[in-house]
């Protein structure tokens, strides 16, 4: 799977690349390579490239709840409904 990731992320930077050295010559395919080589890398490789590196993690652990900002400022063991 990450050669597979790596493998789309470089095709999309080289089409990247290429696109801006065509220039003016081939404006419209300049442009094609660039928004190929764009929606492969953000489209495609990042979320799978997310979906590897996250699984088996717990979403829980990463969002901003009121347990989890007790645990940030080491307050683990009080209780502040009585505010």
């Amino acid at each position: 799977m990450k050669y597979l990731i790596g493998g789309i992320a470089i095709a999309s930077i080289i089409s990247i690349v290429y696109g801006f050295s065509l220039g003016k010559e081939a404006e419209v395919l300049a442009n094609k390579y660039i928004g190929a080589g764009t929606v492969g890398l953000f489209l495609v490789a990042m979320p799978l490239f997310l979906v590897k590196e996250s699984k088996g993690k717990k979403m829980k652990d990463y969002m901003l709840t009121e347990e989890n900002i007790r645990k940030m400022q080491g307050k683990e063991g009080e209780n502040t409904d009585s505010q």
